[in-house]
């Protein structure tokens, strides 16, 4: 009988051993599958990171460039607000009309002077000495 007990305890033994070895087995199996898991992760978490931080960059390099545009316009707004301001006046608007029609207000005197004579002048002899050096050649 104590033979018998002897090699039912061997047989558990043994038992327990193989049992021992698939669960040692199974759990190194988990743990290679989560740590290969954890790692993909990471590395998808890394990737994230790295592309949000480039877009910020590149968007608050926009914003900047947007913030430069606006101002620029705000300020020529201003300077075109100032320029309706003074042509709008009546002797701006009077100004500008005698300018343009040649006209004279009162006890003022208008000269024209009309430069249109002395460059025809100037393109003729200009005319002329191009022909006199073709004709020495």
């Amino acid at each position: 009988m104590s033979e018998n007990i002897e090699k039912q305890n061997n047989n558990i033994d043994e038992t327990e051993r193989i049992s021992g070895r698939k669960s040692k087995n199974k759990t190194g199996f988990y743990y290679s599958f989560l740590t290969l898991v954890l790692l993909f992760c990471l590395i998808q978490i890394g990737f994230g990171a790295i592309l949000n931080i480039s877009k910020t960059i590149s968007y608050r390099a926009k914003i900047s460039t947007l913030t430069k545009i606006r101002d620029e316009a705000e300020n020529q707004n201003q300077e075109l607000k100032q320029d309706i301001k003074l042509f709008s006046s009546m002797s701006s608007l009077e100004g500008i009309a005698r300018n343009n029609l040649k006209m004279a207000g009162e006890d003022e005197v208008l000269i024209l002077i009309n430069n249109n004579q002395q460059q025809n002048k100037n393109k003729n002899n200009k005319h002329k000495n191009k022909h006199k050096k073709n004709k020495k050649k």
